[in-house]
């Protein structure tokens, strides 16, 4: 539970006690009506008007849904493919060939795994990849093109592990050629961000021709508590720098460097998972049908011009 869900969790209570008291007394049925009345009302009015930061702390939570189950609700047919063909693999990130349940469409699916369970979350670096997790993304944006195939991934890390062994191993190196990779990739690519959009670990994954946010997801160059420690040399101060940084969804569909916002069910998506999970199905359906029809130079060119602008946005701010 997050600290601002505790009138929620209250209430929630309350009315739990109730029903196990009530029995048939009218009374405390309609008592129980009232609570239950407030308790929608409550939701509506917390989660409409969620802070930056606490949008952050939704994208985190545990229960939400991660890429083990998108890839198991929205494909079939999913054919994993492991290793970078260096040095090893990565757990961290996982990807391969399926066939979307919602259109038939074949892709490449790669995305940030940040583990169902302590082990699997310890095994996985809790979604943090290795340069050995980004050479095998990069190898699998080239078996996309190489195949004719639209390339989806699903972005959801807090950032590239940035150990002194990931850095010996050439981390920076990694995320910049996969970022090279998919500027030039001839292939439909569609990024979504399910949670956490944590720096370079994030954009060697949503360098695409459509990007799409979850509502309560969030894409930053640095987690809020980072930058509060740099700027203010107080990381307690995250609160103050998420709002500055304008990292939800809205702010940045606002500055065009997403093209569009996905609703979540009412509290965030780790509430209902199934219907944050058929929400984003539905739109990987309608944006790569939307894709289909260009050609390879038209994407790539299509691809630089996007890219371009976001720049051209952000230096007439200066």
């Amino acid at each position: 539970m997050l600290d601002f869900e505790r009138p929620i969790k209250e209430l929630e209570e309350r009315i739990s006690g109730l029903h196990k008291l009530a029995g048939k007394s009218e009374e405390m049925q309609e008592e129980i009506s009232r609570l239950e009345e407030a308790l929608e009302n409550a939701k509506k009015r917390i989660y409409a008007n969620l802070t930056p930061y606490q949008r952050v702390q939704v994208a985190r939570h545990p229960e939400r849904p991660g890429f083990r189950a998108y890839r198991d609700a929205l494909t079939e047919d999913f054919y994993e493919l492991s290793g970078d063909r260096t040095g090893g693999d990565d757990p961290a990130v996982r990807g391969g060939f399926a066939r979307l349940k919602h259109g038939g469409k074949s892709v490449v699916l790669i995305g940030h795994d940040k583990g169902a369970d302590t082990k699997s979350r310890v095994e996985a670096n809790f979604g943090m990849a290795h340069p050995e997790g980004y050479r095998k993304v990069r190898r699998l944006y080239g078996l996309a093109e190489r195949f004719g195939l639209p390339v989806v991934t699903l972005v959801d890390t807090p950032g590239a592990f940035s150990g002194r062994k990931a850095e010996e191993q050439g981390q920076a190196w990694a995320i910049s050629e996969d970022l090279m990779t998919l500027a030039g990739s001839r292939v439909p690519v569609v990024s979504l961000i399910i949670g956490e959009g944590g720096s370079g670990g994030a954009l060697a994954m949503c360098l695409a021709d459509h990007v799409g946010m979850l509502e309560n997801s969030y894409l930053s160059v640095i987690a809020p508590e980072a930058c509060a420690s740099i700027i203010f040399r107080d990381s307690s101060r995250a609160e103050e720098a998420a709002e500055s940084m304008k990292i939800t969804a809205r702010d940045l569909k606002a500055r065009g460097i997403v093209d569009e916002v996905l609703p979540e069910p009412l509290g965030g998506a780790h509430q209902e998972p199934e219907e944050a999970i058929e929400v984003v199905g539905e739109a990987l359906e309608r944006v790569l049908d939307g894709l289909s029809g260009a050609g390879p130079d038209e994407l790539v060119d299509a691809r630089y011009e996007r890219y371009r602008d976001i720049g051209a946005h952000f230096v007439s701010q200066i």
